[in-house]
């Protein structure tokens, strides 16, 4: 008798080989799912979606975003695409956030401060990568260096009196009473027929 009570101990321990589930693709098709289903976090509208079938309702659904949480593990985190699926992942483990997100101006707001920090990653990644400046210690007076010799130029002033009014800027291209003269492309052409018939 006592050996085959030795043998009912033996098939109910739980350490006993007779039932283990052996998977056939050793747990990739598993990884994949869960992979997938986790990246669908990093969209608010999905997220929206669940509230909205009451998903968020069922414990099992709740002990399964908890038990997601592995993915936050470097040797796990390496694989995904989208990290904001892990910033909703660790927002969906608060109730409060999970019956807010039923609400379309709450999905909508998530998704444009989605935006905006897509918008900004680059601007605001690089305040904290770049290094700073260090403050540039009291130092003597820096010293004066001569400008280099030129020639001298003679100032050029322009009076202006108080009752003209303002010069226009091709006033103070060509002086007035210069023997420059204007161009003039009506007239360039009456001068040239004159010249022709001279010529």
């Amino acid at each position: 008798m006592a050996s085959s009570n030795e043998g009912d101990d033996a098939a109910n321990s739980p350490s006993s080989p007779r039932n283990v589930y052996k998977d056939p693709d050793d747990g990739r098709q598993r990884f994949l799912l869960e992979l997938e289903f986790i990246q669908c976090l990093a969209n608010p509208t999905y997220i929206h979606y669940l509230a909205q079938n009451r998903y968020f309702e069922d414990e099992a659904f709740i002990g399964y975003l908890k038990y997601l949480q592995y993915w936050q593990r470097p040797e796990y985190i390496k694989f995904i695409m989208y990290p904001h699926c892990l910033f909703f992942l660790e927002l969906l483990q608060n109730a409060n956030f999970r019956t807010a997100m039923a609400h379309p101006g709450n999905k909508e707001l998530a998704h444009r401060q989605q935006f905006y920090f897509w918008k900004n990653f680059r601007n605001n990644r690089l305040k904290h990568i770049l290094p700073r400046s260090l403050p540039e210690p009291a130092a003597a007076p820096p010293v004066s260096v001569p400008p280099p010799a030129t020639a001298a130029l003679p100032p050029t002033t322009i009076a202006v009196s108080a009752t003209s009014p303002a010069l226009s800027p091709m006033q103070y291209a060509v002086p007035a009473g210069s023997s420059l003269s204007k161009n003039d492309m009506r007239n360039s052409g009456v001068e040239r027929r004159k010249r022709k018939k001279e010529g």
